[in-house]
């Protein structure tokens, strides 16, 4: 017997004890969802909770070994991606392909065109119908148009059309603000409403919890591929879905450690850009994070990569425990003990089809090495330190760095850098695009590194983040840096206020 809201609306699709197994691994344990008409649900869980296997099973990719999908009624099965398309289950992924070459209509009609006499493709009736349903989502798009000619935002709109086009019921949103501005966001929710309206049930995966309350109606969370509880949104709140994501309180996210401000460690004066940053100056000292805030394009990270040695300033020094330092490249930076984990750590940070312990002792080889041959057993053992310390999962040291998850290939760079045994550490946008559990890691071990002296930088857009770990914030705007707060001074509204060039009233 299907369930109902407290409307008395039934599902559109539902599942019940699903169960899915690898070897080894059991992805799925008895899991149930409902998805409902003209509602949002969002999917809840941290990595490895087993949002991705739920999404490949409803798309026909993975098959259950146990359980039940039914959808409008009928109890079904989708052994290929073309039967869930079929039953009307469609999904936009963070990434969906798509192919330059070809125009608008022919990316959201691939493989299934409409064709007229003899078989050949109704190009006419094609791009009719590609208008069609660019106009049912307020995208202002030619169908002629070559994809190669638009920009990120209107290629996800072909995106959302390409899934429509299969007149779906079910439609799943897989992270899909991950690439997309603030004004595409915007625009995105504003689709969400428009597909609501027209009684598609969504189910909605984020990390996000702030688009989870802006967009969601209802919830449901998984935790270590079991489902846990479900309900609307009107009835929890964010302390409580945390709690039940990863079994601890909200408190526990941002633990940060009181810790013993020293001496001086970084000190950087006059830095300047020609194009990226102008006169940018501040003092980091033993045992401090310094928390970096600003809007997109404040110039931020341009900053910490001249500091590492990416790219190089046009004027200004900085002294590193005292001594003046003219910092050309990044073997210069690290030798000068400053060490920095990019934003990008899938193209920066971590290099795929290497193993996990390789990664982590690349930059530390003279550590484990005797007359220039490596010891494979002291590579281990300094890799193994380290990632325990972050409380990194994965099947063993042996395993590709690029077959982790997001969050577990963050510590993994982290871990790298901390082998180096630096005095300065930059982390940008370190928990960016991790889940829940992983980012109560990485914030535990950065105030654990602060307490043992260690000096910290980070970089976040994340208001919470900046506001729960620093000790002291720089808000940057148009790459200058706007104004420094710390103690009571650190607000939202003061950080808001510096980002945007906003004057107290008077």
């Amino acid at each position: 017997m299907q369930a109902q809201s407290a409307s008395g609306t039934t599902p559109v699709l539902s599942l019940r004890g699903i169960s899915k197994s690898f070897p080894g691994v059991r992805a799925l344990n008895g899991v149930q969802l409902d998805l409902y008409p003209g509602q949002v649900t969002a999917l809840i869980g941290e990595n490895g909770a087993g949002k991705s296997t739920i999404v490949k099973i409803l798309t026909g990719i993975y098959q259950p070994d146990e359980g039940t999908i039914t959808v409008g009624g009928q109890d079904l099965r989708f052994p290929t991606a073309q039967a869930a398309s079929d039953a009307g289950v469609t999904a936009i992924h963070q990434e969906t392909v798509l192919f330059d070459e070809l125009t608008v209509a022919e990316n959201i009609f691939i493989g299934h065109a409409p064709r007229g006499r003899f078989g050949l493709i109704d190009t006419r009736r094609m791009e009719a119908e590609a208008a069609r349903l660019l106009a049912s989502i307020g995208a202002d798009l030619s169908p002629k148009a070559r994809l190669r000619d638009l920009g990120i935002a209107s290629r996800h709109l072909v995106a959302i059309a390409r899934a429509l086009s299969v007149d779906a019921r079910v439609v799943i949103m897989d992270e899909p603000t991950a690439a997309l501005s603030h004004k595409e966001i915007h625009e995105l929710y504003e689709l969400v409403e428009t597909l609501k309206a027209q009684g598609k049930a969504i189910l909605f995966i984020s990390h996000k919890f702030d688009e989870i309350f802006r967009i969601a109606d209802r919830w449901t969370v998984f935790r270590d591929g079991q489902f846990i509880e479900d309900g609307t949104m009107a009835e929890v709140n964010e302390a409580r879905l945390v709690q039940l994501m990863v079994g601890r309180s909200v408190d526990q996210i941002y633990p940060k450690r009181p810790s013993q401000i020293g001496k001086p460690v970084l000190t950087v004066a006059g830095y300047s850009h020609p194009t990226e940053f102008e006169d940018i100056g501040f003092t980091l000292h033993e045992g401090e994070i310094l928390g970096f805030y600003g809007l997109v394009g404040a110039g931020r990270s341009e900053v910490m990569q001249a500091l590492f040695g990416i790219t190089k300033p046009s004027r200004g020094a900085c002294r590193i425990a005292g001594q003046v330092q003219v910092i050309r490249t990044t073997a210069e930076a690290v030798e000068a003990g400053i060490v920095y984990v990019p934003e990008d750590r899938g193209r920066q940070g971590a290099v795929k089809g290497m193993p996990i312990f390789q990664n982590v002792t690349l930059p530390s080889l003279h550590r484990t090495s005797r007359a220039g041959f490596l010891r494979l057993s002291e590579e281990f053992a300094l890799a193994r330190d380290y990632t325990q310390r972050l409380d990194l999962r994965a099947a063993s040291l042996d395993q590709d760095v690029g077959l982790l998850s997001g969050g577990n290939q963050q510590k993994v760079v982290i871990a790298k850098w901390l082998a180096t045994r630096p005095r300065v550490i930059i982390l940008d946008e370190p928990t960016k695009g991790i889940d829940i559990g992983s980012k109560a890691a990485v914030h535990d071990f950065m105030s654990e590194l602060a307490a043992q002296g260690l000096a910290v930088i980070m970089v976040s857009s994340e208001i919470p983040e900046v506001l729960g770990m620093s000790d002291r914030v720089i808000v940057m705007r148009e790459g200058r840096i706007a104004a420094e707060f710390a103690g009571d001074d650190m607000t939202p509204e003061n950080l808001v206020r510096a980002a945007v060039g906003i004057e107290e009233a008077a």
